[in-house]
């Protein structure tokens, strides 16, 4: 009765416990989330890393100057026509 109610504890602890099989699936889950969070991360630092890299001083980009100055100064020629896009919500 004693080896039976210890091969049941260790049993219950190995799929239940705080570093049994459950808890290694939900930590590979964690896992796979946050690495897909990362991904998607480093593509938004690519993107605004060349944003960036268009703005620098020795290396200045004359549209990428005038469409910053004209998005901070609110501010658009009479025949244009703007679009605003919705703030991606992560």
């Amino acid at each position: 009765m004693l080896g039976l109610s210890a091969i049941t504890y260790f049993a219950y602890h190995a799929v239940e416990g705080d570093r049994g099989l459950l808890a290694w699936w939900h930590f590979n889950r964690d896992i796979q989330v946050a690495e897909a969070t990362l991904g998607d991360l480093r593509k938004e630092q690519g993107a605004l890393d060349t944003k960036t890299r268009l703005l620098r001083p020795e290396r200045l980009d004359p549209d990428m100057l005038e469409e910053r100055a004209r998005a901070m100064a609110d501010l658009g020629h009479d025949d244009e026509v703007i679009i605003l896009r919705a703030a991606p919500t992560h």
